[in-house]
């Protein structure tokens, strides 16, 4: 089948879905990735070809509206915040959207885009079904990744799940009305329409392992737990890091991925003095942070492969996004979540409820003084390595790209 995958937002967003598609290709179908122009390197070497679709995330976050989500203290202002951002980004990518998939037979609809995912298939139609790197659906059990996680009891996690939704449906007006002008497609509001799909119990397939989150037992059939899907990513380590590692004891690995700081000069310092403090040495990805620091002991780094380098590392100090905190995981390696906003606080709660993380340090109060003891704790106590390599064990065992290929062939036998 020719199979059209959807997504948008940071690289997180993005790169698992390269290894989906890689999967898919060898299975025999031609995937093709639909999202922002400047993640096309993604997909070299992995059979999955690349179509691209305007807006640049790294403009986005570094933007004046960008900048205001850090005026935001709680994760609903941020939510609103970045509604606000999605919307014009939204219709901006409509029609590349439709491009891509009026050359396909399945669309695969990330979490970001699921609503004019969905329907852009509905106006063409052709089958469809989602494929999330978070739970997004309401459940009882938790509170609602996207605002922060935190557990508000049985009817307050399921109302809050309910308004992001509603918030999500809201970000898509206007790219909804745009299919029906611009491109003629009959259809109704997104929020009527997901009510539609969710009747019909329309699949959605998760990125993450059960053993990371259990499946909800309030959600609706149709709903799944696939496995993680490990980002497709060849690259060696640049020479100047590969003689770093050898220089000395494993370091440290810092990043914040794709999430921006107020004062970026500030932030680094305060990670250098926390290394130095623990006795640490360190490596610092400049990411979209702009992060940077020199020194013997220290080593700034740009992007480089995560899956190369971090089972190399004593630990890992990171944002807290799907993308990253898999990574982590896959590596068996100790961790320190520094969430920063949305579902970065819920999973850096997972990570310390299964016991690879010491504690969790949000980067509102992220101080040399409370990262360092964060770091002895995650490097001085074996019980968080031991418990890392176990849960990377059993996650080498699993496989998150064969539920998808059973999920093609039900959808369209």
């Amino acid at each position: 089948m020719r199979v059209v995958i959807m997504t948008a937002g940071s690289r997180g967003d993005v790169a698992p879905y390269t290894g989906l598609g890689a999967g898919l290709a060898r299975s025999g179908h031609e995937v093709t990735l639909a999202t922002h122009a400047l993640f096309e390197p993604l997909t070299t070497g992995s059979g999955v070809r690349f179509h691209p679709t305007p807006v640049d995330p790294h403009a986005v976050s570094h933007s004046d509206q960008g900048r205001d989500l850090h005026a935001s203290t709680t994760g609903l202002g941020k939510l609103l915040r970045a509604a606000s951002m999605a919307r014009s980004a939204a219709e901006e990518m409509t029609d590349s959207l439709v491009q891509a998939a009026r050359g396909a037979d399945i669309v695969l609809a990330a979490g970001a885009v699921a609503p004019l995912g969905r329907a852009i298939a509905e106006g063409l139609n052709l089958p469809s079904l989602g494929l999330f790197l978070q739970p997004q659906h309401p459940t009882r059990e938790f509170g609602a990744p996207m605002l922060g996680g935190r557990s508000l009891g049985t009817v307050g996690n399921h109302l809050g799940g309910r308004a992001v939704i509603s918030a999500v449906d809201r970000v898509f007006t206007q790219a909804v009305h745009r299919l029906r002008t611009r491109h003629g497609m009959r259809l109704r509001g997104p929020s009527a329409s997901r009510r539609a799909h969710e009747r019909a119990n329309w699949p959605v397939l998760h990125g993450f392992s059960e053993q990371v989150v259990p499946r909800p037992k309030d959600w609706r059939p149709g709903l799944e737990i696939a496995g993680y899907w490990w980002p497709h990513d060849t690259r060696a380590l640049p020479g100047e890091l590969e003689e770093f590692l050898a220089a000395g004891r494993p370091p440290v690995f810092v990043g914040l991925g794709s999430a921006t700081v107020p004062d970026p000069e500030h932030v680094s310092a305060e990670i250098v003095r926390a290394l130095r403090t623990a006795g640490l040495r360190g490596i610092i990805q400049q990411g979209w942070a702009d992060l940077a620091a020199r020194g013997d002991d220290v080593i700034t780094v740009g992007d480089v492969p995560h899956a190369a380098l971090f089972p190399r590392t004593a630990a890992v100090v990171h944002h807290a996004g799907a993308g990253t905190t898999a990574a982590v995981l896959r590596a068996g390696v100790p961790t320190i979540p520094v969430p920063v906003q949305f579902d970065g606080f819920f999973w850096a709660a997972r990570l310390v409820a299964l016991g690879t993380a010491p504690e969790a340090v949000p980067l509102r109060r992220m101080t040399a003084d409370t990262l360092a003891p964060a770091l002895r704790r995650a490097t001085g106590d074996p019980h968080h390595g031991i418990r890392a390599r176990e849960l990377a064990r059993d996650l080498a065992g699993e496989d998150g790209v064969t539920p998808v290929l059973a999920a093609l062939d039900r959808l369209t036998s």
